[in-house]
């Protein structure tokens, strides 16, 4: 399952049941999962560590140096768990500090040109579409959706289940299961559609409506929205996240 063409250092590990296409490069520090098809052009460098029945499509460039003008060297690492599918032209970078870190989670889909920069920190069953990227720091949680040509500023946040209307810019944290969209990107109302896909209650939709509406349209001071939201609203785990994400923000919540 291994073509001839394919260039794979020997001390590169690379699981069973891999398929290894026409002229794909592995690095010395690679580590392969087992059930691993790389369709073709196809390189994955650095020092990388990637799980099982991942799938990379032509010209999807993984594991390579940080762009960051901050590497000094060392062995900054990228870390990838199970089932990811990388379109063409995917690029993924290593953290930049030695002993530092990119992550990627399992069951997300990266299509065509999408970028993840230096030390982002990503969850699981995330969709970047097209040509949207992410710079360095960035964390996105479960679920959440990145639109088109949607570029992500340095140590923002993408919230559990949101998702961002395309073309957008984001220079803030995007709070949980919220539907974004603007110049710069702000939450418009809740996710509905993926909050349904997603088996959420109506009840509970109606109250992270009812708390969208406090933090985002009353003119509160966010302090004051956020007490009024656990004073009146009730404390559903998606309601507790949705307070937490706001309060832990470091770069500010858009609004």
């Amino acid at each position: 399952m291994i073509h001839t063409t394919a260039v794979i250092h020997p001390k590169a590990q690379v699981g069973a049941d891999c398929e290894v296409g026409p002229y794909c490069v592995i690095g010395e520090h690679v580590a392969l999962g087992d059930k691993c098809r790389l369709h073709s052009h196809v390189v994955i460098d650095g020092h990388t560590r990637i799980g099982q029945a991942n799938e990379f499509f032509p010209f999807a460039a993984v594991g390579m140096k940080t762009q960051d003008l901050k590497y000094k060297g060392g062995n900054p690492r990228l870390e990838i768990g199970d089932q990811n599918v990388f379109r063409e032209g995917t690029t993924v970078h290593c953290g930049t500090n030695d002993g530092e870190a990119t992550v990627i989670g399992s069951n997300n889909l990266f299509c065509i040109q999408a970028h993840v920069a230096h030390d982002c920190l990503l969850g699981n069953h995330i969709i970047m579409s097209g040509f949207a990227g992410l710079a360095g720091h960035c964390i996105v949680e479960d679920h959440a959706i990145l639109s088109g040509y949607v570029a992500v500023h340095q140590f923002c946040r993408i919230g559990r289940l949101a998702i961002i209307g395309g073309c957008c810019k984001v220079r803030q944290d995007i709070v949980p299961y919220m539907l974004a969209d603007g110049e710069p990107a702000k939450p418009l109302t809740i996710n509905k559609v993926g909050l349904e896909r997603h088996g959420v209650s109506e009840a509970t939709q109606t109250a992270l409506r009812t708390a969208y509406k406090i933090i985002f349209r009353e003119g509160l001071l966010v302090n004051e929205a956020l007490a009024r939201v656990e004073s009146e609203l009730p404390q559903l785990p998606e309601i507790k996240h949705l307070l937490e994400f706001i309060r832990s923000s470091e770069r500010g919540v858009s609004k």
